[in-house]
């Protein structure tokens, strides 16, 4: 059969009127009801002509047509798709038929016909629902194939994971009818030489072997710990086979996605550990019917912030925020999953602004804050450090001052690993934020000593970076391999630690329930991960291949451009403490020097001083004075 040919019958089937397809089913069940009657007879009297069936059957086979057909139509035996006919059709067909044989006898015993034998009525019905039924089903598989047929390239694929979610997909891929399933992968090895509607389950080991026969993998197991999906990932790269996934468990529960809505497997998917459930009695308290503020609440941590803290009920929820874009976007969000109790306050103004904080805080009786605003971009606040320095500082002494004089329970600063032994601007402004918060808490316990009034417990949270954050090498390595490259490395060696933003997010809300006042906590970042490793497997991810000296026809080029201005090789948590555990597992608390409120308070004054004359020698010149392990001009020296 030519293709052109099986093309033009797909498409005269697919394009067959509906009316018309009515009438061949009624036809073909025209003809297969006087052969199940008859069959039914000859199964049960093992002759074909026998007697009885002379008696009974003269008036069988005109009562099955005037009763089956009207029935079928009356219950809509004709008005489902042919080609999506699975298992509960069977069941309604079986129902069907059931009432048939019922009304046939009921109505045989009223007007004294002749009977057949008894066991024929069973006869009968298992020949009508399987005769109705094998027609259907074959009707509909010769539809798919020939839908098939008229795609332009069959996809062939192997599914890894024998499960349900595989076998959910194997029914989507079938009825989309453009991917030829070859095998199915599994490790389980109860699961081999078994199989799934037809396709053999065997070990991944045979991958070399049928590779030649394979387009892509997909990988059918969403629940699947990262660390595992890692390791079936490397190994799975190493045949060179493209790997497409399915939607995660949430996205299928929640309805967002469908079971053959297949994705590249993205390298958040792969980086970072698995995730640690949260400890119950650290995940709620002090926020649940509070009124909480999170500052910075367009940016990736405050955005985050914001959708788990809206998971916990809180009473107020404000949303604090400089960028108008940022803002709207992330209302529109929250807004869409907004529960009934809570009330939602989005506020255009900037952390900086004390007028604004205090009135804030005061107006709407602020219980907790979650300060995350800050510039975080190395080369934008090296570029412009009076700028970096007004916001992540400014923001910071405006916010605790307001907290305490407004009678805040609790506030949280978001911090980086850059703010240890810094080497920018940005990391120095980072460093020099916490020493506002260490100086206004050391200065709130000085004042509340035996006052017996409540304190505002201040704390900060210090961790690494948050994978899909903005500004983060993966959004900017995607960006460059979809643009053809090269993907531009600073340098061979550097490597980061890497966690999910909502895994810090969660952490950082199980942090502040733990804070007592000048805290630090420091988050478990999991293992280092090498850069130049990661752009390598997000263009091997892609599906692509690398260009270097051993293959010049590769896709990707990988350049190193050197290290930026302020940049080092690796980044780090701690300066001069030591770490002690806390009732996580992941988050530890440090005690780390801190400069006293008269020493800070007016070299913090002179700081605002050189920042709103523009004098960027003596701001620059007092920050390296406040945070001695920043030396101006170091640029990339190494920790």
């Amino acid at each position: 059969m030519s293709r052109s040919y099986s093309i033009g019958v797909a498409e005269r089937a697919v394009r067959f009127p509906p009316r018309a397809r009515r009438l061949l089913l009624i036809g073909i069940d025209a003809l297969l009801l006087p052969l199940a009657v008859w069959l039914s007879f000859w199964l049960r009297l093992a002759h074909p002509l026998h007697p009885s069936f002379q008696s009974a059957g003269l008036w069988l086979i005109p009562a099955v047509l005037l009763v089956g057909l009207p029935l079928y139509a009356l219950t809509g035996q004709y008005k489902g798709l042919t080609r999506y006919v699975g298992s509960r059709a069977l069941y309604r067909l079986a129902g069907r038929n059931g009432l048939l044989v019922l009304l046939l006898a009921g109505t045989g015993v009223m007007l004294r016909l002749p009977m057949p034998p008894r066991s024929s009525w069973i006869l009968l019905w298992l020949l009508l629902t399987g005769f109705t039924g094998a027609v259907r089903f074959a009707l509909r598989d010769l539809l798919l194939s020939l839908r098939s047929v008229s795609q332009k390239q069959m996809v062939r694929v192997a599914i890894y994971g024998a499960g349900e979610a595989g076998a959910q997909l194997t029914a989507a891929l079938r009825l989309a009818g453009n991917h030829q399933i070859v095998a199915f992968l599994d490790d389980a090895p109860s699961l081999w030489r078994r199989t799934i509607n037809g396709f053999p389950i065997q070990p991944p080991q045979v991958l070399s072997e049928i590779q030649e026969q394979l387009d892509q993998v997909l990988l059918t197991i969403p629940s699947l710990p990262r660390s595992e999906r890692r390791r079936i990932v490397a190994e799975l790269q190493r045949q060179a086979i493209p790997v497409l996934q399915i939607p995660s468990v949430d996205d299928l529960t929640s309805g967002r996605a469908r079971i053959d809505a297949l994705r590249p497997v993205a390298i958040e998917d792969l980086l970072g550990r698995d995730p640690v459930p949260p400890v119950p009695e650290l995940l709620g308290p002090g926020l649940r019917d509070a009124v909480v503020c999170v500052t910075g609440a367009g940016g990736s941590i405050g955005s985050e912030l914001c959708r788990q803290i809206l998971q916990l009920f809180p009473k107020t929820l404000i949303l604090l925020e400089s960028s108008e874009p940022s803002l709207y976007a992330v209302e529109q969000e929250l807004r869409q999953q907004l529960p009934a109790s809570v009330t939602l306050l989005p506020v255009l103004g900037s952390a900086a602004d004390p007028a604004l904080v205090q009135r804030l805080f005061a107006g709407h009786g602020v219980q907790t804050v979650f300060h995350a605003a800050a510039y975080k971009h190395v080369p934008l606040v090296e570029a412009n450090p009076l700028a970096g320095l007004a916001n992540n500082v400014g923001s910071t002494r405006v916010v605790c001052q307001a907290a305490v004089a407004t009678g805040v329970s609790e506030l949280v600063l978001i911090s980086t690993d850059k703010a240890v032994r810094p080497t920018n601007v940005m990391g120095a402004s980072k460093r020099l934020a916490e020493l506002v918060l260490q100086a206004s808490a050391l200065e709130l316990s000085q004042s509340a000593e035996g006052l017996g009034q409540p304190r505002t417990r201040l704390a900060m949270v210090r961790f690494g970076n948050v994978l899909g954050s903005s500004g983060s090498v993966v959004p900017l390595f995607r960006k460059q391999i979809a643009a053809g490259g090269p993907i531009t490395l600073t340098h061979p060696e550097i490597i980061r630690y890497f966690m999910t933003i909502s895994e810090a997010a969660q952490l950082v809300l199980q942090a502040s329930t733990l804070a007592q006042g000048g805290d630090l906590f420091l988050l478990d970042m999991g293992e280092p991960v090498r850069i130049k490793d990661l752009a390598e497997q997000m263009v091997r991810l892609g599906g692509l291949s690398l260009r270097d000296a051993q293959n010049p026809s590769g896709d990707i080029e990988i350049v190193c451009t050197g290290l930026r201005p302020g940049e080092k090789l690796y980044e780090e948590l701690l300066i001069d403490a030591e770490s002690e555990s806390t009732q996580h597992p992941l988050i530890f608390r440090a005690q780390e020097r801190a400069l006293p409120p008269d020493v800070l308070w007016p070299r913090l004054d002179a700081l605002d001083a050189a920042i709103s004359a523009q004098d960027v020698d003596g701001a620059l010149a007092l920050l390296a004075e406040l945070v001695p392990e920043w030396q101006r001009g170091d640029g990339t020296r190494q920790p």
